[in-house]
């Protein structure tokens, strides 16, 4: 990046932080125990991050009928898993579930990726621990269980434009050009077209690697929303936006509003109470890996009490994937990764994600990243993570975040511009929030028109350039500005961000939901 359009930023963003209005808590609770949020002078705010988890938050894992039950054979057991699966996902769905395919006590050896691509199916061991189920992988490295719907997103009629200037990050309405075609129920995009007004503005139009320009993101950010009510053109979502919409840097006509079919998502599917062993073996990020997890077109699903050995990459919750809880998963490595690329043990690429009372323990990795251009609220709560490792946004803008309770006392937990790095990963992180945790280290730092926030936390809150990588590493600039620090070292009220703001939102019932 030129220094001076470094430095340009640089001041914008001190009078952005100077600006921040009226000094005092940025979350508080007044005399009567409800929560009060400090503004931006646009009107944002930290978000309401109680809508992530299972069925949008506050709602208790269920325990599913079996319908299916194993033995393990003593010789591959992939078929016959996925033979119950299967006539499982045949069954018709009541009270919302088809049934549980469950595992006795004893190995299972899998040679290959165990699938669930229908609604309602749950995979269910005896216990992940000494006597329980393990899953013991074999062969060639795969992803030991995958469950994956075909989510298709399709435009109806002639999309509407966000009338209003300027739209805060936390905001739950938005005004439109035209209403008339909306109505509650639907379903519908919100989407930002990149224009070079922004990319300059955010200084990430002239990132290049070994001489070639590097595209931070691509022509469009959207994210899906559900209109729950309208009254004229004013349109009220059911979770709150995690960006904020500034007409400034977007088209003269604004962000535009499609309402959409959704079809192909799959819900309703877990998978619970197993070990899963992987050899462990020292490779490079590009090697072909064992993978443990992975979710796609899954809304309203969980993975509960899972411990992991050894496989390389952990849980990925793709872009498609919404209203997840990830419940008391553990997971350890005995070999690093030998690339500079580095594996992942939590990937939150999807929406409304909530990490609760996991962790891991292991060298080289990312504890916790999210993926390219995804609005939140995705929330890790309650977790540990042990080794030198970090909890990472990874790129492209991603927005609402929240660490809340959590510890790394080994690594680092970074809301940062990655720059160069990668791809041209560039800033990773808006409106990101890390909540009465630790950290050996953090690097926490406000974006051009957006913030991030430590609030209650111990650890070395650190500075840094934006990655320069490539023969122009010593040219990296200046450190970029810390987000909003507050009360380091001392822990604030509430205790959890997202259990009062849960408990504010649904009653303390709710909580019930969330505990052991």
């Amino acid at each position: 990046m030129p220094k001076i359009l470094l430095l340009t930023l640089l001041a914008f963003i001190a009078v952005f932080a100077s600006a921040a209005g009226p000094k005092g808590p940025w979350v508080s609770l007044d005399s009567a125990g409800k929560l009060v949020y400090r503004t931006l002078p646009h009107g944002d705010r930290i978000a309401d991050f109680s809508y992530a988890g299972y069925m949008g938050g506050g709602v208790p894992l269920p325990r599913v009928p079996v319908a299916r039950t194993l033995a393990p054979s003593g010789g591959d057991d992939t078929a016959a898993i996925q033979k119950a699966i299967d006539e499982v996902s045949a069954l018709p769905i009541k009270n919302g579930f088809r049934g549980a395919v469950v595992l006795k006590p004893g190995t299972f050896l899998c040679g290959q990726t165990i699938n669930i691509a229908a609604s309602g199916v749950v995979l269910h061991g005896s216990s992940p621990l000494e006597g329980g189920t393990t899953l013991k992988l074999t062969g060639d490295p795969h992803v030991a269980i995958a469950i994956s719907g075909k989510q298709q997103i399709q435009v109806v009629g002639t999309p509407a434009h966000v009338a209003d200037t300027y739209v805060p990050s936390g905001a739950q309405s938005i005004t439109l050009d035209d209403a008339s075609a909306f109505a509650a129920g639907d379903s519908i995009r919100i989407t930002r077209n990149t224009t070079p007004q922004w990319l300059h503005f955010m200084g990430m139009d002239s990132m290049v690697r070994d001489g070639q320009p590097e595209t931070w993101v691509g022509p469009r950010i959207s994210t899906v929303r559900t209109v729950i009510a309208r009254q004229g053109n004013v349109v009220t979502l059911d979770v709150p936006l995690t960006d904020s919409y500034d007409r400034t840097y977007l088209p003269p006509e604004g962000a535009e509003v499609a309402k959409v079919t959704i079809t192909g998502t799959i819900e309703q599917d877990a998978v619970e109470s197993l070990h899963i062993l992987a050899p462990p073996r020292q490779v490079t990020f590009d090697d072909p890996l064992f993978r443990a997890i992975n979710l796609s077109g899954l809304r309203d699903g969980w993975i509960r009490d899972v411990l992991i050995d050894d496989a390389t990459e952990g849980i990925d919750a793709a872009g498609d994937t919404s209203r997840i809880t990830i419940e008391n998963v553990v997971i350890l490595h005995k070999t690093s990764i030998t690339s500079p690329a580095k594996p992942a043990d939590f990937s939150a690429r999807g929406t409304q994600l909530l990490i609760l009372r996991c962790g891991s323990t292991g060298n080289d990795e990312f504890f916790v990243m999210t993926g390219a251009r995804n609005q939140g609220p995705n929330v890790v709560l309650d977790s540990e993570f042990h080794g030198d490792g970090h909890i990472q946004p990874h790129q492209r803008w991603s927005t609402g975040f929240l660490v809340d309770n959590t510890r790394v006392p080994q690594g680092g937990i970074d809301l940062m511009n990655r720059g160069e790095m990668g791809s041209g990963h560039g800033w990773t992180m808006g409106w990101g929030v890390v909540w009465n945790s630790a950290a050996s280290s953090l690097v926490i730092q406000n974006p051009p028109g957006a913030a991030n926030w430590s609030i209650g936390t111990s650890g070395a809150e650190t500075s840094a350039p934006m990655k320069i990588m490539g023969q122009r590493r010593g040219d990296a600039g200046p450190d970029l500005p810390k987000g909003f620090i507050e009360s380091p070292g001392k822990r604030v009220m509430p205790e959890s961000l997202y259990r009062a703001q849960l408990a504010e939102r649904l009653g303390t019932n709710a909580l019930k939901a969330i505990e052991p």
